[in-house]
């Protein structure tokens, strides 16, 4: 079933009647007639541009990934502030996910102008960038959510994507920012690498060819169908988030089990413009622009941190984990899997460069950064 836009109309235009009455015993001199009447034109002048924008905003469509119930706190707020503070100059149309196309034709669409924005990962909306791999959950490239924009504000990965994205025509990349770590809610409970063998498990494309080496299925279905694939059997879960998003889109209801090792401690999700659309925008909404993706990234850094912990002390799902001893199997693959990644090309290689470096850093500061 499709779902209605999230949208936001701005306000007419208002206007007032004005009855200005002189003193009926002043004489007027046609000196300064002529002089009032050109202050008038000119006020009227300069008033003009605003009176169009406020009649004819910019108007932009943007698609996010995700459905309705997480769009609410993924974005949504940071798009009505967004719309309020544009004061009638702009209106952004916010849809959900494969509202207007699907999720794997998200980035084309941008680029071809079909629509204006995406809030996406680069990797499931296929992306042709070939930093697109290390969006989403690249295995262990992060533990906690601020690893996300630690690296990329402060290790180099903001300029590498600036230049990957600078090389695509059509589209521009604006920002990336963290979301929740990636854990596995399924039907059936998961208490060693075993139990992964031969679970149907909704999943991202990068995350789902590593996990396959454990025995996992990745399925890819629109992300609206995926509660009632559970429910049919289709699927066994979903290891696509945290428990914060399991509960709060339903996932949880379907549900028994959540897994409490991660594969990934963020989701790492970006911000993509047409470029043709964003050069037409003046540049004091860009800049409010991008204060409101900003705003949107620092609200799920506090919204996921708070919900991981409330649900998994107050949810519906019982808590299963492997044992470290097993678990560390998973991650000694990973760097493997970092390894074959690299070889791809001179850019992939100085993105895993920058990780180890990250990753050894960390564990050399101990706790809170890593704990052994």
């Amino acid at each position: 079933m499709r779902r209605a836009a999230l949208r936001w109309g701005m306000p007419a235009a208002g206007g007032g009647n004005h009855n200005d009455t002189g003193d009926t015993r002043a004489m007027t001199s046609k000196r300064d007639f002529l002089k009032g009447a050109g202050l008038a034109a000119g006020a009227a002048a300069i008033a003009a541009p605003a009176v169009v924008r406020a009649q004819s905003p910019i108007t932009w469509r943007l698609q996010t990934y995700a459905g309705l119930e997480l769009a609410q706190h993924v974005i949504k707020p940071s798009i009505d502030a967004f719309n309020k503070a544009a004061n009638g100059e702009m209106v952004i149309e916010l849809y959900t996910a494969d509202q207007l196309v699907p999720q794997g034709e998200l980035f084309r669409a941008v680029q071809r102008g079909t629509i204006d924005a995406a809030q996406s990962d680069d990797d499931s909306l296929a992306s042709p960038a070939d930093v697109s791999i290390f969006a989403a959950y690249f295995p262990f490239a992060s533990r906690y959510s601020l690893d996300v924009p630690a690296l990329w504000h402060w290790y180099g990965l903001n300029e590498i994507w600036k230049e990957a994205y600078d090389e695509i025509q059509g589209v521009t990349w604006l920002s990336t920012g963290a979301w929740d770590p990636c854990n596995c809610a399924s039907t059936k409970p998961i208490r060693s690498l075993a139990d992964l063998k031969g679970l149907r498990l909704y999943t991202f494309p990068t995350g789902g060819q590593f996990l396959s080496r454990f025995g996992v299925v990745p399925v890819t279905l629109p992300y609206e169908d995926v509660q009632v694939a559970i429910q049919t059997g289709e699927l066994d879960g979903v290891m696509w988030s945290g428990i914060t998003e399991v509960h709060t889109v339903g996932w949880a209801d379907v549900t028994k089990y959540y897994l409490t090792n991660p594969i990934s401690g963020a989701w790492a999700g970006s911000y993509f413009v047409n470029t043709d659309k964003w050069n037409a925008v003046p540049e004091h909404l860009k800049t409010l622009f991008q204060l409101c993706i900003d705003s949107s990234h620092y609200y799920r850094q506090h919204w996921y941190w708070w919900g991981e912990a409330q649900y998994r002390t107050k949810g519906k799902l019982e808590l299963t984990t492997i044992p470290d001893e097993e678990w560390k199997q998973v991650e000694d693959e990973a760097i493997k899997f970092w390894d074959e990644i690299a070889q791809r090309s001179e850019r992939a290689a100085r993105i895993v460069k920058i990780l180890k470096e990250y990753a050894e850093t960390m564990q050399k500061a101990g706790p809170p950064y890593r704990y052994s």
